[in-house]
């Protein structure tokens, strides 16, 4: 039975319940007409940026598929790829679109709805960051299964299987544009938001002494909007590109391991989108799940989150034995567990989020009281506590790679690394990532509830609403802090994993790039020959030497740890240098500006929302750009060699500086959090004034450079994958 087209039905039932979700949440009211004029400014601002966005990186895409073409015109790339590189990135930025324009309807919504009962607020914001992680799935599964039918129809048949590799490799490429769109959505979103919330912080909160979200403060629509365009349109474009590399490096991973095999290689292909078909049900499931009684704390709405995202795993880890047992898998058992380990991984990592970063766990609570002797303390209270808090994850993942690993080969440890337990272990790791990412469409759902509910807080104090209302849009605002501190850590994680399988795909791009030049043999150093095509995974790390003992890995290893400090580094001086023209902006306003304070004036709002998407524009480009320039450079000079050092030290540094720099942000901020609910001093006290400063020094540790970095780890894998051809066919040494 061809298991197959359940793909592309589970992605129109996944698009066909976003629209449901989204058409219940437009029939909900706006409330009061200030309520709605908010929102509108909002709406505007968040679709003006992306409107900038696009242009750019529409610039950037025509030049890029120009250099595919002419690529492919030589014989150094596959003639499909230009196109597939295109639909990638249009696909990644079309689910940023509908989940942003979803969340930027439904902040006012929620808001009015709290004003109803907690429960209906939360349903609102919920549902519509249902939105959100199922248009995600529904185009991520709708672009791999188009792909392949058009591919499975044009590609000539070919011998031992080979067909197969030449789809999967091909369409393994469609994830640079995905990653492209979704590295410039993340950086671009991340300084615009950053810029506005430091500069509404540091003049509002500190100098002028007014509350967050206060409409005297000029920058506040900013901030509003972006939280829209980072936080939203950012990560959905962040998982998209990551649902999809998982799904298909798996699969060209499948199609290698399997070569020999000719009647189980296109089930090996077909298990992962299958197992991601059947999580996209089970996340609709988890959907209708969520919901909570009135005066709930933060962990009780915790709760209330996890329980659908639970309920979702389970049936999920069920069902993966009954989908690997009908595909016909003799080690149906052993993958199973390893699509488990994922799922397993996956929840630890957000558990061990939600410990370090939540002010109801002792590590937030310890920032917090750290204020009491100023903002220098809090501030290294909180390094401390995001460089604790890297272990859970990295031991989770380092377990989750193992255990997936000896599950696929059948605990053979004496024999681990032999050709084809080493094809068959890639493969068992690279499903545990399509595991950690199967019920993706509802824990993406609590990651996009997150800046609902925060624009629903800031609408309600905008508009006026009763303490009553604010006190109940405060408890979902927290609520989604946690919970976009969870989603960061999942996608970091899921990026750990993601990144690993990709490593693999390029040995086996590579093997496609040189049969492509005309190379048939490799010669390997004992005298010994192998032919490219039936060339193991061992023989090829033989053939170009990636030990640690050759320099041109370890090179390659240095450059790519580098990369992410650099990255860092250029991301976190952008946000300085948009925040210091808002900070300017927001200060001139309230000097020159007549009325403001007293709320007899409207501040310009226009103004800052300007200096946010200029400033966000400028600045995503370079980083951006040195992403995919740094692994074409390492190619052409150090080679195959070079290149697979620079991807693990990027994959090594980059997933634990994103932990770091993750959690650190989200624990400040949630201190602030903590000490406004009325502890320590409260709001105005000395206490919250060092938790600004916290907070304000988090936030594009949080929401800038942290989570750009598990893209710039799978951007760089992606360009190197797709530039494979032409570093195979020449390097400077």
């Amino acid at each position: 039975m061809n298991y197959f087209y359940l793909v592309p039905v589970a992605s129109i039932v996944a698009l066909i319940f976003a629209y449901y979700f989204f058409k219940r949440m437009m029939k909900e009211s706006e409330g009061t007409e200030k309520m709605k004029t908010i929102a509108r400014h909002v709406r505007e601002g968040a679709m003006s940026y992306l409107k900038q966005q696009y242009k750019v990186v529409t610039a950037v895409f025509i030049v890029l598929a120009l250099l595919f073409a002419v690529m492919a015109f030589f014989g150094l790339q596959n003639n499909w790829v230009p196109f597939a590189f295109l639909t990638g990135g249009f696909f990644s930025g079309l689910a940023g679109f509908f989940g942003m324009k979803t969340a930027t309807y439904a902040s006012a919504r929620t808001a009015n709805a709290v004003r109803r009962s907690l429960n209906s607020g939360l349903q609102v914001a919920f549902r519509s960051g249902a939105v959100m992680g199922l248009v995600v799935v529904g185009l991520a599964l709708l672009d791999i299964s188009a792909w392949y039918l058009i591919l499975d129809h044009f590609v000539e048949d070919a011998d031992a299987g080979h067909k197969l590799v030449m789809i999967t490799t091909t369409m393994l490429t469609f994830g640079m544009g995905a990653s492209t769109q979704a590295l410039f959505a993340r950086v671009g979103g991340g300084i615009y938001t950053k810029a506005a919330d430091v500069g509404a912080d540091l003049v509002g909160k500190v100098e002028a002494g007014i509350p967050e979200d206060d409409p005297r403060n000029p920058a506040t629509i900013a901030d509003n909007v972006g939280d829209n365009v980072g936080d939203v349109a950012g990560m959905g474009a962040d998982l998209y590109e990551s649902y999809c590399g998982s799904i298909l490096s798996t699969a060209a991973l499948g199609a290698s391991a399997f070569i020999m095999n000719p009647s189980m290689q296109k089930n090996a292909v077909f298990a992962p989108m299958i197992i991601a078909a059947i999580g996209v049900f089970l996340s609709i499931l988890g959907v209708f799940l969520v919901r909570t009684k009135e005066n709930a704390s933060v962990k009780q709405l915790m709760d209330s989150l996890n329980r659908g995202v639970n309920v979702s795993a389970i049936l999920i880890a069920g069902a993966t034995f009954g989908i690997l047992y009908l595909l016909g898998f003799t080690n149906w058992l052993g993958l199973s567990f390893s699509v488990i380990a994922g799922l397993l991984a996956g929840i630890i990592i957000g558990q061990g989020t939600e410990y370090f970063t939540s002010h109801s766990y002792k590590p937030t609570r310890g920032i917090a009281a750290s204020a009491q002797t100023g903002p220098a303390t809090v501030i290294i209270s909180g390094m401390g506590t995001g460089f604790i808090s890297t272990v859970v994850p990295v031991v989770t993942i380092v377990l989750a790679i193992v255990i997936s690993y000896l599950s696929a080969i059948r605990f053979d440890v004496q024999n681990m690394i032999s050709a084809g337990n080493l094809s068959m272990g890639l493969y068992g790791i690279a499903i545990a990532a399509v595991g950690m990412l199967s019920t993706l469409g509802i824990t993406l759902a609590t990651d996009a509830y997150g800046p609902i509910a925060d624009n629903a807080g800031g609408n309600a104090e905008m508009s006026g609403l009763e303490p009553e209302v604010r006190k109940r849009t405060d408890a979902l605002d927290a609520l989604g802090n946690t919970t976009a501190a969870t989603g960061k850590g999942f996608a970091i994680g899921s990026a750990a994993l993601t990144g690993l399988a990709l490593l693999a795909s390029y040995m086996e791009e590579v093997r496609i790039g040189m049969l492509r030049l005309g190379d048939d043999v490799l010669e390997l150093a004992d005298g010994d020959t192998v032919e490219v095509a039936k060339a193991s995974f061992v023989d090829f790390m033989n053939y170009f030497q990636v030990t640690l003992m050759n320099p041109k890995v370890l090179a390659g290893i240095f450059l790519g740890s580098m990369m992410a400090f650099l990255f860092c580094g250029l991301t976190m001086n952008a946000v300085g240098r948009a925040a210091q023209k808002m900070v300017e902006e927001v200060r001139r306003q309230f000097r020159e500006i007549k009325g403001i304070m007293t709320g007899e004036t409207t501040p310009d709002y226009a103004r800052c929302v300007a200096i946010s998407t200029k400033g966000a524009q400028r600045e995503m480009l370079l980083p951006s750009l040195l992403a995919i320039i740094i692994p074409i450079l390492t190619g052409l000079i150090f080679g195959v060699a070079g290149v697979m050092g620079l991807l693990a030290g990027g994959l090594g540094a980059g997933f634990v500086l994103a932990v770091f720099m993750a959690n650190s942000g989200g624990a400040w901020d949630n201190a602030k959090k903590y000490i406004e609910e009325g502890h320590l001093g409260g709001k105005g006290s000395e206490a919250h004034k060092a938790t600004v400063v916290g907070d304000t020094v988090g936030d594009p540790f949080k929401d800038t450079s942290g989570p750009s970095l598990n893209i710039l780890i799978k951007l760089m894998s992606m360009v190197a994958i797709v530039m494979a051809g032409l570093t195979a066919a020449w390097s400077l040494l």
